[in-house]
Parts: structure tokens; C-alpha cells; sequence
């Protein structure tokens, strides 16, 4: 980072003083002055403000060597997770889009596995504060930490990278990114999350000791913290992630990210890999990482992101578009020529009956989307749905009794459920969203589904979004991850076999 000031005499030292006080407390850059250091509590300690303990029963210290610009932080605190934290922070208050860039070494080799140091930003100093942080632990895990309410739970995105010396955390608005590379080695993404923070924000550097009655030192090299330019709006560069969410929302990790975009996940029915479809083509991943592999499709080569496997695991509808208009074909899951389904477009999939049988899917017919069946050998179709607007996002339950879909009748896109005859057709999400592709796990005890502002028309990309669950049998719908997502994210079916995970797509524009 440059310099904001240069203290050329000693002489001057009183008026840099009362100058880099006034400035802090306009929320400005404040510098020490070179070759001091300064540790006490609540003073500026190099470019940060002032250094607090939170939540410490046993008191830390930072330094900043000016002459090697590195900060040496030491804290103690049992731990930053669950509903409070405590650890040593040496912070400033800024506000906007941030870049946190800085190689961050833990010292010593003792001490707890999960001793960690690294970027925070928080709303506030109290123990609860709601924040994000990028950190690296002593047994090597790196991960964005977050908590998205006062006093709410410590949620987890993992990095696949282990004991990293570079970490980045990024800010654009509500969302939080985490990259980190080995020494020598470029940036890798782990993974985003959201949390509404409200400027100005406390901005620093962290180490907690995990152990409230010790003390654990990190040092702090190559820092930088600085604003981030504005993407561009009309045609931005998209990074995304593949990502997996535990049902309970606990745990979150990153199988494969990229600088370009791809859309939809689905599970194989062994749980062995992932299927997505990116510029037209579909791909499949292992689950444990590597790259993906293109999925032979023979001359369906256009292939929107409307696909899912059969029940047993044998073949993959898609929605592809051989003209104008979207059709549904069947091709092998080992890969094949596709079969043609649906004679009429545009039509696109969402859903495979449990007992193998039945297609459903999203039909404009005569003006009006609507959910439709047709027999997965092709044949007559029959409509469902004739409701006035938009019907979309079929998907059976697992005993095949219901249908789910979404629909804007009501005014807003709201969660359906209908039975698989298109009978008894009622409303069971009411609140103040617009609710997208609903999926049953299973088990058929919860419902999965992706959840946008109110105000927001149809289902576009680049919007900050929300999975959210609810319980099949009813209650009040809880958020399970917030992110920047939309169009792409959750469009098909992709909870894992055993109904523990979900598989989603998240979003990140890059600055030019």
C-alpha cells in the first residue's frame, strides 16, 4: 500500500499525530509513521486505526516493523465461531467494495490445530457482530468463515487449497470471496458467501489462539488493502463455482470453479459424480474434483441448462435446440445420439417420474407457459396446468403422488403443488419472495427451492438470491445459503442420493 504520509523530523511528530487521529476519525487511510512501532491498545498500529481485543479474558499486542512492512500480531481467545468470538484485531473503518490482499504466516509450531490469523470484516467489535473473514488455521485448513446475524451461527465455505501463504478476501456488495495461492503459485477461488454488512465497516487483520489461557503470533507481509473498480454491467466476466451444501446448511465446500460460465448441477444416482451444462454442452465431474468431462450428446450440441437423469441412473434427459425452439431428448448417461421426445417446442425439462415412465416439463403452448407430462417414449402430451401466465419448474415427489412446480398466478412466482393428474392445485409458499424450481428431497421430507427478491421479474442471473428449505409436511420456509446467483443455480433436481446434500452454482463478476 502507499504511504499516506512521510514524517521527515522528528520535530513533526506531534502534528502527524494529531493529523492521522483526525483523519481516522473521518474513516480515512491513516499510516504510522515510518520506523515506529506501536502496540498499545485503541492507538494506530501501521495502516489500521487502532487494535482491540474481543471477547478476550487474556490480552494481545500487535506490532508494525516499518522497515520490513510486516505486522506481527499476537491474541488469544477461545475461538471465532458459533455465536461469538474472541481473538486480537488490529482494524480500520472503511466502507464500499474492498480488495484484502496479504501473505499471512502462523508462528510456531505448537499450539491448536485450529489457531487462526487472517482477514476479518465485521459490522462491529462485540463478540456477535455479524462478519466474513478469510483465515488460515494451524493445521493448514483455509476457509471464508461468515455469520449473517448477530449472535447467529459461524457458517463455513472450505478452501480445497491447504496451508496457503497468500490470502484475498473480497468484498462486492453483500458478497464475500475467498482466493488464496501457494508461494510462487496464482490465486485460486474457494468459494463466495453473503452478508449484509452496513458501511462503514471494521476492516483488519485477526489470530485467535483457540485457547482462551494462551497466546498465538502471526505475521502479516505484502499487505494491501484497496477499492475495487466497478465491473462492467453490460457484459460482465462470470467466475463459477460448483458448489455443495449440507441440508442443515453447516457445511459448505467448493468441487470446481472456473473463469467461465456453466449452470445447473444434477447427482448421479451413485453419488460418484456431478452432470452441469456449460455453452451449450454437458459435462460431468467427480465429486472428489479434477476437471470435467465432456458428455458425448451426439448432434444435441445446444443444450440449455433443463436436464436430469432417469431413476436408475441410466439416461439424461436434456432440453436442447435444434432450431428455433427447445426440445427434449434422452440420451444414454455413457453417451450417445439423442433421442427425440417432445415433437413441439419450446419445451423444457424438469422432472423424471420415480417410476421411470413420465417426463414433466415447462411448455409454451398457444402463448402460455404450462406444466406438461408426456411418456418418456414419446407420444401424446397432456397439460396440466392452464392457469392465466407463467407455470414452470416441474418436479415429482418420490412416492410420485405430487408434482411441484412454481407459478405467478397468485401474482407473484410462488411454490405449487399439484397431484401428478394435475388435480388439487394449491399454493404453499406465501411470503415476501419470488420462488423458483422447487425440489423434493428424497426422502420426501423437505423441500428445496431458489428464492429472489419480490420485485424481481422472471428468473435472471447476477442477482444476490437464496436457497431456501422448507419441511414437505409444512411450516415456515428457513434460508439454507444466500448467494450470487439466480438463472443457473438450482434450475434442475440435484440433491445427492442419500438426501444429505445439495449441489448449486454460484456467480462472481470479475473486475476487467
Amino acid at each position: 500500500m502507499e504511504r499516506a504520509f512521510t514524517d521527515r523530523a522528528a520535530g513533526k511528530k506531534h502534528v502527524w499525530m494529531f493529523v492521522a487521529l483526525a483523519l481516522a476519525a473521518m474513516g480515512l487511510l491513516v499510516l504510522a509513521m515510518p520506523g515506529t512501532v506501536n502496540s498499545a491498545q485503541g492507538s494506530p498500529v501501521g495502516e489500521f486505526e487502532a487494535q482491540t481485543d474481543v471477547g478476550v479474558t487474556r490480552a494481545g499486542a500487535a506490532e508494525f516493523d516499518a522497515a520490513r512492512q510486516e505486522y506481527r500480531v499476537t491474541g488469544g481467545g477461545a475461538n471465532m465461531w458459533g455465536s461469538t468470538d474472541a481473538f486480537h484485531f488490529v482494524w480500520r473503518r472503511v466502507a464500499g467494495d474492498l480488495t484484502l490482499t496479504a501473505d499471512v504466516r502462523l508462528l510456531g509450531t505448537g499450539g491448536q490445530p485450529h489457531r487462526k490469523a487472517g482477514w476479518v470484516v465485521r459490522q462491529g467489535l462485540e463478540p456477535d457482530s455479524p462478519y466474513a473473514s478469510a483465515v488460515v488455521h494451524g493445521d493448514g485448513l483455509t476457509s471464508l468463515q461468515y455469520r449473517q446475524v448477530p449472535g447467529g451461527a459461524t457458517l463455513e465455505v472450505r478452501s480445497p487449497l491447504l496451508r496457503p501463504v497468500t490470502l484475498r478476501l473480497e468484498r462486492r456488495g453483500n458478497t464475500f470471496t475467498l482466493r488464496a495461492a501457494r508461494e510462487g503459485e496464482q490465486l485460486q477461488t474457494a468459494g463466495s458467501a453473503e452478508v449484509v454488512l452496513r458501511d462503514p465497516v471494521y476492516v483488519g487483520l485477526a489470530v485467535c489462539s483457540h485457547d482462551a489461557e494462551a497466546l498465538e503470533s502471526a505475521s502479516f507481509s505484502r499487505v494491501s488493502l484497496r477499492s475495487a473498480t466497478a465491473t462492467n454491467p453490460q457484459e460482465p466476466e462470470v467466475e463459477s463455482s460448483l458448489e455443495v451444501i449440507s441440508a442443515d446448511g453447516s457445511e459448505r465446500k467448493v468441487v470446481y470453479h472456473a473463469r467461465q460460465h456453466f449452470e445447473a448441477p444434477n447427482w448421479s444416482r451413485d453419488g460418484t459424480f456431478l452432470i452441469f451444462n456449460s455453452n451449450g454442452r454437458i459435462y460431468t465431474l467427480p465429486l472428489s474434483g479434477g476437471e470435467p468431462r465432456l458428455l458425448d450428446t451426439g448432434s444435441a450440441t445446444h443444450c440449455n441448462n433443463d436436464h436430469g437423469l432417469s431413476p436408475d441412473g441410466k439416461l439424461l434427459a436434456l432440453s436442447h435446440s435444434p432450431g428455433e425452439h427447445s426440445l427434449i431428448y434422452i440420451v444414454p448417461i455413457t453417451g450417445g445420439e439423442p433421442r427425440l421426445v417432445t415433437a413441439r417446442g419450446p419445451s423444457y425439462w424438469h422432472g423424471w417420474s420415480p417410476d421411470g415412465q413420465t417426463l414433466a416439463y415447462c411448455a409454451e403452448r398457444n402463448g402460455n407457459y404450462d406444466v406438461c407430462t408426456v411418456p418418456v417414449e414419446g407420444g401424446k402430451e397432456k397439460r396440466l396446468t392452464e392457469a392465466p401466465g407463467l407455470d414452470d419448474g416441474p418436479d415429482y415427489s418420490p412416492d410420485g403422488k405430487y408434482i411441484y412446480f412454481n407459478s405467478e398466478r397468485s401474482g407473484t412466482m410462488q411454490i405449487w403443488r399439484m397431484r401428478s393428474d394435475g388435480s388439487a392445485q394449491e399454493q404453499i409458499t406465501h411470503d415476501g419472495y419470488a420462488d423458483w424450481f422447487p425440489h423434493p428431497s428424497p426422502d420426501g421430507k423437505w423441500l428445496v427451492f431458489l428464492s429472489y427478491d419480490q420485485s424481481v421479474k422472471g428468473h435472471p442471473p447476477n442477482k444476490d438470491v437464496a436457497l431456501r428449505i422448507m419441511p414437505v409436511a409444512g411450516g415456515k420456509p428457513r434460508v439454507l445459503v444466500k448467494l450470487f446467483g439466480g438463472q443457473g443455480t438450482i434450475n434442475v433436481p440435484s440433491w445427492s442420493p442419500d438426501g444429505k446434500r445439495l449441489a448449486f452454482v454460484s456467480y462472481r463478476l470479475l473486475e476487467p
